[in-house]
């Protein structure tokens, strides 16, 4: 996984939750032995943004392309990030994964066993995720394809942006 002119690379991905986002970082990492980090993993562990993006500087140093799930809700947590990583040498790529909302809360339902609590979940996941821009470039997958499927795309999408430099 190669970044543009040999800089590493990092995957930011983001999408509603139950959308796919971790099944597909965690076996796309698997697949070709990168690193993948869950930041709302460390958030709801108390650590701060502000302590997310120390971690992040820190593993900019290694130089290993990055998968980064989480703390991506919004168009400026993105830019954040990304213009962090640009900083430290890194060529951030932003992949979003979109799932058709009834699956969605099936999926919140199961993993909550409890339909008012998946409802409220949705209902809060809808107000706090930005779509994102044009501008952005973002890889776009569908959460309800298969692995291999998405993984095409993703690479497909890579290499897109590459030639487009």
């Amino acid at each position: 996984m190669e970044g543009n002119r040999n800089k590493p690379r990092a995957l930011l991905v983001f999408g509603a939750p139950c959308s796919g986002k971790t099944t597909f970082s965690t076996k796309f990492a698997k697949k070709f032995g990168l690193a993948y980090y869950d930041f709302d993993e460390l958030f709801n562990s108390g650590f701060t943004r502000k302590n997310l993006l120390t971690i992040l500087e820190l593993l900019t140093r290694t130089k290993q392309t990055l998968i980064i799930e989480g703390g991506l809700n919004t168009e400026a947590q993105r830019s954040e990030i990304r213009n962090l990583l640009r900083q430290n040498g890194y060529e951030p790529s932003l992949v979003w994964i979109q799932t058709d909302t009834s699956t969605i809360r099936k999926r919140l339902k199961l993993r909550f066993k409890d339909i008012a609590k998946a409802r409220e979940t949705y209902e809060k996941a809808v107000k706090e995720i930005d779509a994102p821009t044009e501008t952005e470039r973002p890889i776009i997958l569908s959460g309800k394809h298969t692995f291999e499927t998405q993984t095409r795309h993703v690479v497909t999408g890579l290499a897109e942006l590459n030639d487009a430099k």
